[in-house]
């Protein structure tokens, strides 16, 4: 997989962040992602994200569910197997109710989860480049892609200007990838190793 450049901001206040993501999409720079250590309420539409479509696949697999229980019992009670149970109608919907809603749930709920971990590439054994190992724990990370038109040093100056404390440039692979993380891969560099540089 080809490695691109990213440059890497990094803000302490999400009252910093928010603002600066929408001077950066006005700017006209590449949002790659924006990583948080909880979920900021509208930083999708600031970061100009669509509407996510999970709803719409949960209802695919809710209708996929209920079919296939309500074909599968009129199969077996019709066809396969028909009985006459006490004189009641081969097609007892009402009997029917409880399976074919269970079915539904487990269906779209089922479906969801691996829709999800395949849309954010999560799985066992899927490595990703992390740009900061405090992205998830005190410090809001924004990653800007670099572009054929992209002057790095102006991007770096750019996210100074609008709050960012601390700014690198890294090379990475831009997706995910089949391994494991190394034990002592090193995410970032200790204050005295910053002095010593």
């Amino acid at each position: 997989m080809a490695k691109k450049k990213f440059v890497v901001g990094c803000f302490d206040d999400e009252k910093v962040l928010f603002p600066a993501v929408k001077k950066v999409r006005k700017a006209g720079y590449k949002i790659h992602d924006v990583y948080t250590p909880f979920p900021i309420h509208g930083l999708d539409q600031a970061m100009g994200l669509r509407d996510t479509s999970l709803h719409t696949a949960g209802f695919i697999y809710g209708i996929t569910g209920t079919t296939t229980a309500l074909t599968f019992m009129s199969w077996v009670f019709n066809k396969d197997w028909p009985l006459n149970i006490g004189g009641k109608p081969h097609f007892p919907l009402p009997a029917f109710i409880p399976i074919t809603f269970e079915l539904t749930v487990l269906f779209s709920a089922v479906g969801m989860v691996l829709t999800f971990c395949y849309l954010c590439q999560l799985a066992p054994f899927v490595k990703k480049h992390h740009f900061h190992a405090r992205a998830t724990d005190d410090l809001f990370v924004m990653v800007l892609e670099c572009t054929s038109r992209t002057n790095e040093a102006d991007a770096k100056a750019f996210l100074e200007s609008v709050g960012a404390k601390e700014i690198n440039v890294q090379e990475a692979e831009d997706g995910w990838w089949l391994g494991r993380y190394a034990k002592d891969q090193k995410l970032y560099s200790t204050p005295s190793e910053n002095s010593l540089a």
